[in-house]
């Protein structure tokens, strides 16, 4: 079986610290020896501030950047809805033919906006 490198969107402004413990979580559950998850954003989160636009852009585009990049298998999507920032992997997504995976039932919902 090969190796897929999963990008995890999840939902991040509010909680903070809450949001990337749950993709950190998520992480852990789903990293093996077929599949290696791809959160660029939580280094940014680290250094960047999420409540400055210049920053919060800043990191988005680092995250489109993995896309771009051509090493993202799939784009799975987590968390209770799809954020401003995980539509804009999605329209990538979508724009490069990577598949796109909803993981949750807030982000099934949401996503049907994109497929219409």
């Amino acid at each position: 079986m090969p190796i897929k490198t999963i990008f995890i969107a999840h939902p991040i402004s509010g909680d903070i610290q809450g949001n990337a413990k749950k993709v950190l979580e998520i992480c852990k559950q789903v990293h093996s020896k077929h599949v290696v998850p791809v959160v660029p954003y939580l280094v940014s989160l680290q250094y960047l501030n999420d409540k400055a636009k210049e920053d919060r852009d800043l990191g988005i585009e680092a995250n489109l950047e993995s896309f771009r990049r051509g090493y993202i298998d799939e784009l799975w999507l987590s968390g209770d809805h799809i954020s401003t920032g995980m539509g804009q992997e999605i329209r990538l997504a979508l724009e490069l033919s990577i598949p796109i995976i909803p993981q949750t039932e807030g982000t099934k919902r949401d996503f049907a906006r994109f497929t219409k």
